[in-house]
């Protein structure tokens, strides 16, 4: 086993973060799992105890000031930034207020917690920072462009500390899942339904089901998370699975030769 880390994941109340906390737990990290809400940090509390897992379940809305300071008195070996929202549509029928609500708590909200914790790590000469980013910030479907465009400004924000980072001995590293069922792609697609009004609307948008096919079980993403968060894996960027990294080379690709 790797040496034991201290590990805050933010986002733990559901899906990857949940996922990621109890798995490193397992294999005997010490867990700060951050939660946006009493009642999922009481509920990770329980498993956590009825495992005899070494976690420690913390309230942490990132838009929550006293929540972030409270997470900051904790010394920790590796940040992983998990907590995300997503909100789908296009861009040019999506409300203002969702594109800035995505960017709130995607980028900035998470760049602040980071900035927290940089200091120490940097005065100890250690620590890991991971962010858990997404294919769709190294691609632009359509429907998604507010989130996409927040996982892009996470990437240039993972590449820039990487570099600034380096001589330091602080790393950093961004992972970029393709489509799990964890629950946040149909919530996404379903939230749209809220504001959506064809009458007023200037494109169409999705149509349901609100339960896209195609999506994966998360349990191997998860584990490839672990193995980066653990540093059993030193890539600086893990697109996974590999299909939809062989995906997401070619759209790359592809994006040189497009014309208007």
């Amino acid at each position: 086993m790797n040496e034991q880390k201290t590990v805050l994941v933010t986002g733990a109340g559901s899906g990857f973060g949940r996922g990621v906390a109890l798995t490193l737990a397992r294999q005997g990290h010490r867990v700060i799992a951050g939660t946006q809400i009493w009642p999922q940090a009481w509920d990770l509390r329980q498993q956590a105890e009825a495992e005899g897992l070494p976690i420690e379940a913390i309230k942490l809305d990132l838009l929550n000031e006293i929540d972030v300071r409270h997470a900051w008195t904790y010394e920790i070996d590796v940040l992983f930034n998990n907590a995300g929202v997503a909100h789908s549509g296009t861009l040019t029928d999506i409300p203002m207020a969702l594109v800035r609500a995505s960017f709130e708590t995607n980028v900035f909200a998470a760049l602040k917690l980071t900035k927290g914790f940089i200091p120490a790590m940097v005065a100890r000469g250690s620590g890991k920072i991971v962010w858990n980013s997404s294919d769709a910030g190294l691609q632009s479907p359509p429907f998604g462009g507010a989130y996409t465009a927040s996982k892009w400004a996470i990437e240039a924000i993972a590449a820039t500390l990487r570099d600034e980072l380096a001589p330091t001995g602080v790393k950093v590293a961004a992972i970029q899942p393709g489509f799990y069922l964890t629950g946040f792609n149909d919530t996404a697609l379903e939230a749209s339904s809220y504001w959506y009004d064809p009458a007023t609307a200037v494109l169409p948008t999705w149509e349901g089901p609100f339960t896209p096919p195609g999506q994966e079980d998360p349990q191997p993403m998860v584990e490839e998370m672990v193995k980066v968060i653990t540093g059993e894996s030193d890539r600086y960027r893990t697109v996974y699975p590999p299909a939809m990294e062989q995906e997401v080379r070619e759209w790359i690709d592809a994006e040189w030769d497009k014309t208007v």
